[in-house]
Parts: C-alpha cells; structure tokens; sequence
C-alpha cells in the first residue's frame, strides 16, 4: 500500500487533458499496489496565493516572531508540505502554458520550497530533504516539446524536474501527450500517451 499525493493544476475540468492523463497514472499505480491510498491537492479549488512581501517575510523569520496573520500563512504552507512528506508517490498533472507551468503549480511551488522543509543547507551545499519518493509528471502541450525545433522551449518538465531535485527526488518519470493541437496528430495522442503508462 502507498501514500499517493495526486497535485492538479490545469483549470479545465472534464475536457481537461493532463487530468485524464494524470488520472489514468493514478490507476495504473493503484492496480500494483492494492488499498493505496490518494490524496488529491487540487490546485483550482482553494486557490494557493501569489507571493506577496508578507509571505516572503514569513517564510524567513523564526515562528516565535510570526505576527497572527504570519502564523496562519506558515501553518497553511506546512500543511501543504506535509502532504509531500507523508507521500510514497507523487503524480503531477501539469500542461503547458505559455511554454511553463500553470500559475497555479508556480504558486504551489512557491509555498513549499522552504528551507528546513522541502530542503536544507550543509557544509555540502543544498541537500533535499524527501529523497524517498517517486515522482510521475503527466505533461501535456498543443504542440511538441520532447523534440524537433520547439524542444528548447519547453520549460515546463525541465522545471518541476529541477524544483523536486532540490527537494532530492530524483526517481521521475514523464508521461507526454503532445501535439494536441496538430491534426493528425491530436486525435491519437491522449491515448498513446495512456497506453505507454508503466508504473515501476
């Protein structure tokens, strides 16, 4: 049994792409491993704050100094934290906007990279702190970015590729369904990217 954090982050609902992308990789990982349990952070409901000067303040000064408003915005950024520690697996659903991630996923990531949490500093340098997990992104785009001339625009898997290697998970694997604006291409695309689904 695993702890599964499923992270949503396009705000389309049922035509939503990388949600049924995402969703089909949660079932792959429930059918191995039987009773996992998901827990789902949908990043369009309860929307995470864009960072603003009180957050940043909060973020690097010691709890005990923390004014109430201070003290609500740090217990809301640990709860999000916590259910990246408590996790075995983590499926990110995120399509390409605008050649990156959603706001949405961008604010997320604001709120949980912190120091002591997500990361620590040593003699050595950073260090991650949730090297125990597994991360699968489900990614998908209108056009393609895994290769050909608009590869050097994708800075959407690259990204959360390099913001969880900060945080020490280095155990990733990328589902793509891409060219989901190309004819031809796009009818074919969600599917393929279903079927090539393996849960190691």
């Amino acid at each position: 049994m695993k702890q599964i954090l499923h992270i949503i982050s396009s705000p389309r609902t049922e035509v939503s792409a990388s949600r049924k992308l995402g969703n089909s990789v949660i079932e792959k990982i429930q059918e191995k491993y039987p009773g996992s349990i998901v827990k789902e952070r949908d990043l369009t409901k309860n929307l995470i704050p864009l960072l603003e000067e009180i957050h940043i303040n909060t973020f690097f000064s010691p709890a005990e100094s923390h004014s109430p408003e201070q003290q609500l915005i740090n217990t809301y950024s640990e709860n999000l934290i916590s259910e990246l520690q408590e996790s075995d697996i983590i499926v990110i659903d995120s399509p390409m906007y605008n050649f990156s991630v959603p706001a949405t996923l961008r604010a997320y990531f604001d709120f949980t990279s912190r120091a002591g949490y997500t990361f620590k500093y040593d003699e050595n340098g950073p260090q991650g702190l949730l090297n125990d997990k597994k991360l699968y992104i489900a990614f998908t785009s209108g056009n393609i970015y895994s290769e050909g001339p608009y590869q050097v625009y994708d800075s959407n898997v690259p990204y959360i590729k390099n913001v969880f290697g900060f945080y020490g998970v280095k155990d990733v694997s990328v589902f793509r369904a891409e060219g989901l604006a190309i004819p031809g291409v796009m009818e074919s695309s969600l599917q393929k990217a279903i079927e090539s689904i393996l849960i190691d």
